[in-house]
C-alpha cells in the first residue's frame, strides 16, 4: 500500500477512529466524575545538624530512614487521631499517609490523602509538630553542637490529587485511537482481495482500464 491508499482509507474509515476516540474519552470523563475526589496535603520537615560535620551528616542520613519508619507507624497515627479527635482507626489513617525522605535536601515529607482537604492539611501538620516535639525531647540531654534539629517548612497546603480528569480523558482518547485504528486495519486486511476501484485493477495487473460498468466506483 502506498501513501494514497492510506489517505483513501482514512477518508473512508476515519469516522470509525474518531467515533472510538469520542466514546473512550467520554467514558473516561464519566469515570472521573463518578470518583470521589481525594485531596493531598504535604508537610515538609527539614532536618539540620547543629554543626557542619561530615561524620554527623553521614550519621544523619542513616537516621532519616529510621525516622521515616517511626513516622509511618500506627502508633504515630494513633497520636494524631487523639490530638485531632478524628473518627477513624490508626490503621485507617496510616493507609492515607505516605512518609518519604530526600537525602540530598535532608527533608522528610509527610503526604496525607483524604476526601477533606482541610483535614488532610491539619493531619499533615500534626505529624510534623509531633515529630518536632519528639526531636526536642531527644535533643534535651545532648550538647548543643551534637544535636540534630528539625523544623517545619511552611504550613501544608492541599490540592486535588485524584482523579486527574485531564489525564484520564487524554488516556481514553489515546486508547480510542489505538482501538479504532486496529478495527480499521483489520477491516482493510480482510477485504484486501476485494477490487473496489479501477485504480486497484491497474495497480495489480499493470494494465489500463478501458471501461467500467456504471456504479463500479461505488464506495462500500
Amino acid at each position: 500500500m502506498n501513501l494514497s491508499d492510506y489517505v483513501r482509507i482514512l477518508a473512508r474509515r476515519g469516522w470509525i477512529i474518531l467515533l472510538a476516540m469520542l466514546l473512550t474519552a467520554a467514558a473516561a470523563l464519566i469515570f472521573s466524575r463518578m470518583q470521589t475526589p481525594i485531596y493531598r496535603a504535604t508537610q515538609p520537615i527539614l532536618i539540620a545538624p547543629a554543626r557542619n560535620d561530615f561524620g554527623l551528616a553521614q550519621t544523619l542520613k542513616q537516621l532519616m530512614a529510621s525516622w521515616v519508619v517511626r513516622l509511618d507507624a500506627e502508633a504515630r497515627a494513633g497520636e494524631v487521631i487523639e490530638a485531632l479527635s478524628l473518627d477513624m482507626t490508626p490503621a485507617q489513617l496510616k493507609s492515607n499517609v505516605t512518609v518519604s525522605s530526600d537525602l540530598n535536601t535532608l527533608i522528610i515529607n509527610v503526604d496525607v490523602d483524604m476526601t477533606d482537604g482541610p483535614t488532610a492539611a491539619r493531619v499533615a501538620n500534626t505529624y510534623g509538630q509531633q515529630f518536632i516535639q519528639w526531636r526536642n525531647e531527644k535533643n534535651a540531654p545532648i550538647r548543643l553542637e551534637e544535636r540534630i534539629n528539625a523544623e517545619l517548612i511552611d504550613t501544608p497546603n492541599y490540592g486535588l490529587y485524584r482523579p486527574n480528569t485531564a489525564v484520564n480523558v487524554a488516556a481514553g482518547a489515546l486508547l480510542g485511537l489505538i482501538l479504532g485504528g486496529m478495527v480499521v486495519f483489520l477491516w482493510e486486511v480482510t477485504s484486501l482481495n476485494t477490487v473496489r476501484y479501477a485504480a486497484d485493477v491497474e495497480r495489480e495487473l499493470g494494465l489500463p482500464v478501458l471501461g467500467a460498468l456504471p456504479g463500479a466506483e461505488r464506495r462500500n
